[in-house]
């Protein structure tokens, strides 16, 4: 066979246009990888998919959902923040994540409470929820709380020298309620001397730290309130309960007098022995508490009792070790355990009581549940102590639950079964010479039979 000029030309002309396809191709496939990716978990459990509950809930979601990460410029933190919201965003494109560095913006943190490296801050149709796992279940439980559009309406008793809810002094609550309002929850002040009645759409019902008697009539508004299955969030400081009496009997609990003493704290720094320093040991099993493991700090504390009662199912939400103890004594000079006067610990600090109850609503009958928690401390939530440690977080736990906004989407943990292959010796034995000795022997007779042919040609 002849290699003419015509035939070399034609030759060459073939593999100019083969190899200008095959850039075309390679090009259009990179195109279509990038706009139209596909992927497929062939895991065993389908870890790296989102689960059927979390896929249902955005359907439900309509418009865009934006979520900013307040991660630090950390490649690892940032890529497991991408990769759980890689995760939604394939089910629903008008996700938007972006990243923001806290330590530029120290003012924009502060402002909403950021506690956590990695935090995400979840924005939906003017309510906002803050995420600090990058766990399914936590991030589809946000979106849950979001999804739901109705108003949760948060009233704050005011006129007896309680903590002003949007007040900026130390010992007010403006701090913790800016972020409540953040979540989605509106806020109202609520003097019962000027509206003698508590609003129907009231979600709580807030009291914290009176230093002025209530009237005989005011305490009956709120009684009223609980009789109709109100929810309730008493934050008690050490002292006088101020004529709410009638309400501790109502929910069948006693006030100890005096405050919780202390020391623990000094092995940290905390000079204070009135200041109770609660570690995830101390946290009794409950909703609120499930999987909260920061620490908190209760400045001046009063321990609670609980009477016997049938009407309500009362939890312990959270108390003191057995190194605390009650102090009735006058807090000045070196303060001491007394055995006769003072009570030691464990003591409890924090309660929740839950009922179900029948309410008219129209010419029919419904049951409805009714929550309240009491603490015996208003400081750890106040503008001072809110920032230290878990206070915060605790604080919108307990609001939640108040809420009823532990109705969470229960997703069962993704097991890696297929991390590992399990074969008999048997079948490793011929896997093992089959790699070894056989395959590199076809290669060689392959290209030694190639090399042959080539030669006789």
């Amino acid at each position: 066979m002849f290699v003419t000029t015509k035939s070399r030309l034609k030759n060459r002309l073939n593999s100019i246009v083969m190899l200008c396809l095959l850039t075309v191709s390679v090009a259009l496939l990179a195109w279509l990888s990038h706009n139209h990716a596909v992927e497929y978990d062939w895991t065993a459990t389908g870890r790296h998919t989102l689960s059927q509950a979390s896929r249902d809930l955005l359907a439900k979601m309509r418009g865009k959902i934006e979520i900013t990460s307040y991660a630090r410029e950390n490649s690892q933190l940032r890529d497991a923040v991408k990769k759980i919201v890689g995760k939604y965003q394939r089910h629903k494109t008008d996700i938007v994540l972006r990243f923001v560095n806290p330590d530029a913006v120290p003012d924009e943190v502060r402002n909403l409470g950021i506690s956590v490296d990695g935090e995400m801050v979840v924005h939906y149709q003017g309510r906002v929820e803050h995420v600090k796992s990058d766990k399914e279940q936590v991030l589809t439980n946000a979106l849950q709380r979001l999804a739901r559009n109705q108003e949760r309406w948060i009233a704050f008793v005011e006129g007896h020298g309680e903590r002003r809810a949007i007040g900026e002094a130390n010992h007010d609550m403006g701090e913790w309620v800016k972020q409540l309002f953040n979540q989605g929850y509106r806020i109202q002040p609520l003097n019962l001397g000027e509206t003698p009645v508590i609003p129907d759409n009231t979600s709580i019902l807030v009291i914290v730290g009176p230093r002025i008697d209530y009237l005989p009539g005011e305490v009956d508004i709120i009684l009223q309130y609980i009789n109709r299955g109100g929810n309730l969030l008493w934050l008690h400081d050490p002292g006088p309960l101020y004529n709410l009496d009638r309400l501790a009997d109502a929910l069948s609990l006693n006030f100890y007098p005096g405050a919780i003493i202390d020391y623990a704290g000094q092995l940290i720094g905390i000079n204070d022995p009135t200041i109770a320093l609660i570690t995830k040991t101390l946290y009794a099993p409950h909703a609120i508490t499930n999987g909260f493991e920061f620490t908190t700090l209760f400045p001046m504390a009063a321990a609670i009792e609980l009477l016997p009662a049938d009407k309500w199912n009362a939890k312990t939400l959270l108390g003191t070790g057995d190194h605390t103890w009650n102090e009735t004594a006058k807090l000045e000079g070196e303060i001491a355990f007394n055995e006769g006067s003072d009570t030691q610990g464990p003591l409890t600090m924090g309660i929740s009581l839950e009922r179900e109850l029948d309410t008219a609503e129209g010419e029919a009958l419904i049951a409805i549940q009714q929550r309240i928690v009491v603490m015996g401390d208003g400081d750890f939530l106040s503008n001072t102590y809110l920032a230290n440690s878990g206070n915060n977080e605790l604080g919108t736990r307990i609001i939640n639950w108040l809420s009823s906004d532990d109705e969470f989407i229960v997703i069962p943990p993704k097991i890696a079964k297929d991390t590992q292959l399990n074969i008999s010796p048997t079948l490793l034995g011929i896997t093992g010479i089959g790699f070894l000795f056989v395959l590199p022997a076809l290669l060689l007779v392959i290209g030694i039979t190639i090399g042959l042919r080539r030669k006789k040609q």
